[in-house]
This record gives C-alpha cells, structure tokens and sequence, in this order.
C-alpha cells in the first residue's frame, strides 16, 4: 500500500512535467492543463464583460497562475512520495521537533524544503532510493524556476512583434494607399515585408499559445483590431497591374488565410473564411475590427 500511494505521487509529478514540457517545448501540442486554466480565465474575463484595464492583466494573471499550479502540484506529489514512508525512512536532526509531527506536514516541509533547494538538513532520507530520488526533486525545482524566467523571455518578445504589426497597418490604414499608389517597385516592397511580418506573427501563435489571451491595449496596437485591413491591403495588392505586386499581393492572402486557419484551429473553432475568423477574432478581443 505504502508504495502504491508513492506512485500517486510519482504520477502527480510527472503529469506536471509533461504539461510543461509541451507549453514550454513541444508548443505545437493542442490541449494540456495550462491551455485550459488560461483559456478559463480568458472567457471568464469576457464573459462577465471586465473593463479593459481588467481583461489586460489576464495574460499575466494566467501565467502566473500556471506556474504556481506546476509549483503547487511538484510539491505536493513529492509529499506524497514522502509520505508513506514518513518518519521511518528519515532521519532528523539532534533537538528537532519534526518527528513530532503529522507525517503528511513532515512530508509537505521536506517537499517544499527540497523543491525550492534550500537543503536545510534537519530532515534527511535514510533508506537507499529515497536518498537517491529526493535529489531529482531539487532538480525538477531548478529545471521549473528557469523555464518560468525563459517562458517570461519568450512570451514578451513574440507580443511586440504582434504590436508592431498592428501599429504598421493602422499608419497603413490612415494613409489609405489605394491600388494605383501600390502599384510600384515600393508597393510591391511593403506587401512583402507585411508578409514576413504575418508570418512571424503565425508561427508565434503556434509556439506561443498563450500570446493570444495578451490584451494588446489601444486600437492602433491591437492586431485584433487591424488584421482586417491586411486583407484590404492584399485584395489591391492582387488587382494592381505589376506582376511583381500582385504577387506580393497573392502571398499576402496566403499568409493571412494561413494565420486564419491557426486562429481558427486552436482559438476561435468558427469553420469560416478568413474574413469570419478575423471579425471573430476582433470580437473576441473587444474590437471590432478595421474597416476598409
């Protein structure tokens, strides 16, 4: 009995690990429990219709509140591995009182103790494998502390390439260019350098996931709400006179209808075209969307 309850634990931990391994490394991975706790907190924020200034802060509540489910989960499935075999299978220091108390409190401390390599000693495994897997437990406490500071490394920089997209196309948008003005060396040279930047931004939202639930703040930096009018700018693209800016104009639409189908498949679940996903994607966010 006492190594089955172990083995709960062991499951516990490695449940964990799996589900940081593919938020963190095997991003293109569909599903796990960060996905849904920050999915969760996303529709919450919108369905109770929070202010703007609340919906902003559901990123970083969402992964800070992953990282604590990942800590909270380590440090209790150790406990648990500890937990059957607490006190026998320890040791404790000369005058201490842990041997006094509850044998799951006992375990918890030396969880938290070890996961967070403090390595106080007062409490110590004595038996063979104990001493050789409690160790493993300061390790999966290293290996999780930095992949929260590299999480926080990446997520960051893939939200102002997103940014600075949209702020490209509202100056785009203000300026109007129509068909005749694109249809140029310059034309041509701005749609495809909108389409590495639609690129970019499609591979951050497979590897990124968790970048779609950022609030991008103002209309002029919400891709959200400017995303519609690349496919404004793509559609003149295709109908200028130069080959060389209609087929700028031709990937622009392949890039935008492939940034759809991620949006769709992993977010929004609408089956439409491109213009359906992008107003659902504006909705989503609490635009509406550019106009062209």
């Amino acid at each position: 009995m006492k190594w089955l309850v172990s083995l709960v634990g062991g499951g516990l931990v490695m449940v964990t690990l799996r589900d940081l391994f593919h938020t963190l490394w095997h991003p293109t991975r569909h599903g796990g429990l960060s996905r849904l706790v920050m999915t969760a907190l996303w529709r919450l924020a919108r369905r109770f219709r929070a202010p703007g200034r609340v919906v902003g802060l559901v990123g970083p509540l969402a992964m800070v509140t992953v990282v604590g489910m990942w800590a909270v989960t380590v440090v209790l499935g150790w406990a648990i591995v500890y937990w059957p075999h607490m006190p026998g299978a320890f040791t404790f220091s000369p005058g201490s009182q842990a041997a006094q108390e509850p044998a799951l409190l006992d375990s918890v401390y030396l969880s938290l103790v070890t996961v967070a390599t403090l390595g106080l000693g007062d409490i110590a495994p004595a038996e063979g494998w104990l001493r050789l897997v409690s160790p493993l437990e300061a390790l999966i406490g290293f290996a999780l502390l930095t992949a929260t500071v590299s999480w926080v490394l990446e997520i960051y920089p893939a939200l102002t390439r997103r940014r600075v997209l949209a702020v490209r196309l509202a100056l785009l948008r203000d300026a109007d260019p129509t068909t005749r003005q694109i249809d140029c060396t310059a034309g041509a040279l701005l749609l495809d350098s909108l389409v590495t930047d639609v690129a970019c931004v499609r591979i951050d939202f497979t590897q990124y996931a968790e970048a779609y639930y950022f609030h991008d703040g103002e209309d002029h930096s919400s891709l959200a709400a400017m995303i519609g009018y690349a496919a404004v700018l793509a559609e003149r693209g295709e109908a200028a006179g130069r080959p060389e800016v209609r087929l700028a104009g031709t990937l622009l639409a392949g890039a935008l209808k492939d940034l759809a189908d991620i949006l769709d498949q992993r977010f929004l679940r609408t089956g439409g075209p491109p213009t359906e996903v992008f107003a659902a994607y504006a909705a989503d966010h609490g635009r509406h969307g550019a106009q062209p």
